[in-house]
């Protein structure tokens, strides 16, 4: 197969994280995903504990210049006069890109796919489900109540359609920006990965 970064931006307890785990076993590359808080945090001088706080939830602050943020490169001297929370969006979209320089591998969620837009071996995927299922999956494997779980589902989704708007200006879920989109209620996660897997083989034209 050929070089490919993949995506996975995924709905809460659609299982696209397990998608993307499953795929990297697969194919044996890398995958990210909270390890990134940890790179983050030697990069940034930042605790792990405030970075995963800050994870994929909107600033404190509205104070948001853009000519200071999203924008901006994280070794500038602009990144100095940056609120916190742009900090760590700016030292994830850097350690981002140094991953998905040095080869194939799976990066899940943190706008990852709008970070390396520019980048020509990129597949871009969104994993969705419906409610009743997100509900059983996040009440079996989070250990959730399922009377609580449907509001945290809507709440958790929610913040991440914000942040990723926030950061991108785009719309988190639109067709516009994702090769495409998977309903692991239809699939099933073992399906999700053979769809992906498909689409890298005939990309690769294999």
């Amino acid at each position: 197969m050929k070089k490919y970064v993949v995506t996975i931006s995924r709905e809460y307890g659609s299982g696209g994280r397990y998608v993307g785990e499953l795929l990297a076993k697969e194919l044996d590359i890398p995958f990210y995903d909270k390890d990134i808080i940890r790179m983050v945090a030697e990069k940034s001088g930042l605790s792990e504990g405030f970075i995963e706080k800050s994870d994929e939830n909107l600033p404190n602050t509205f104070l948001h210049n853009l000519k200071y943020s999203a924008y901006s490169s994280y070794d500038s001297i602009a990144f100095y006069e940056t609120p916190v929370t742009d900090k760590v969006f700016l030292a994830q979209s850097s350690i981002i890109k140094e991953l998905a320089s040095e080869g194939s591998c799976i990066i899940v969620g943190r706008c990852a796919d709008y970070i390396l837009r520019d980048l020509p071996e990129l597949v871009t995927v969104f994993i969705r489900a419906e409610l009743e299922d997100k509900v059983e999956r996040a009440v079996k494997y989070y250990n959730l109540s399922s009377v609580k779980t449907p509001e945290r589902i809507r709440r958790i989704d929610k913040s991440r359609t914000n942040y990723y708007k926030y950061y991108t200006n785009r719309q988190w879920g639109g067709f516009d920006h994702f090769d495409l989109a998977i309903n692991t209620s239809l699939t099933g996660v073992d399906g999700a990965v053979k769809l992906i897997k498909t689409m890298l083989n005939d990309l690769s034209g294999e």
